[in-house]
């Protein structure tokens, strides 16, 4: 990854913190190196980590699964928060309701779901960082220019509520929040 890459990933994860209560137990969907539980570690009792690329090693407090969510999941495991960040972009349109029904049956009665999703305005956005080779933009391929109101619509009509929908970095990328009733 690039440094602009970097930032993007930190700028989403930022958007996680004010989610995450003391003593949270949270799934990472596509964790990549784990940056996530490295920001929010002081506030986790535990977390997963999920993504389809080579994880990092397991430790006490973070485990990691290589697989596809959600069916590489163990059954029966229950966060307070999950977090899908710059993912749901990436899910073919077939695979959407078994990704949302998974966010929704992986969260306790409470919990919340965070999403970052960019607006479909990015993928040219992408294209033309790419070629100036100022970012790698992972998997940007498969954006296929999906509209973050889709998002919305999936997730509720997997049982989750709609708490916070906002953007940010000047409206090219959303935030949803949702909750598990």
């Amino acid at each position: 990854m690039k440094w602009l890459d970097y930032r993007l990933q930190r700028e989403r994860t930022r958007r996680v913190l004010p989610y995450v209560d003391q003593g949270a137990r949270v799934l990472d969907i596509a964790c990549a190196d784990g940056a996530l539980f490295k920001v929010l570690d002081a506030r986790l009792s535990a977390g997963v980590g999920i993504d389809l690329d080579p994880v990092p090693a397991s430790t006490p407090k973070y485990r990691y699964v290589q697989g596809p969510f959600p069916t590489a999941m163990p059954p029966g495991e229950v966060f307070d928060l999950v977090a899908a960040l710059a993912v749901v972009e990436h899910i073919p349109d077939h695979d959407q309701a078994a990704f949302a029904a998974g966010c929704a049956q992986h969260m306790r009665s409470g919990g919340r779901l965070v999403v970052t999703v960019p607006s479909s305005r990015v993928d040219d956005i992408l294209r033309v960082l790419k070629a100036a080779r100022l970012l790698d933009g992972m998997r940007d391929e498969q954006h296929h220019g999906f509209d973050p109101r889709r998002a919305i619509a999936m997730f509720e009509q997997a049982g989750l509520v709609l708490e916070r929908h906002s953007t940010f970095e000047l409206g090219l990328n959303h935030l949803l929040v949702f909750r598990k009733p």
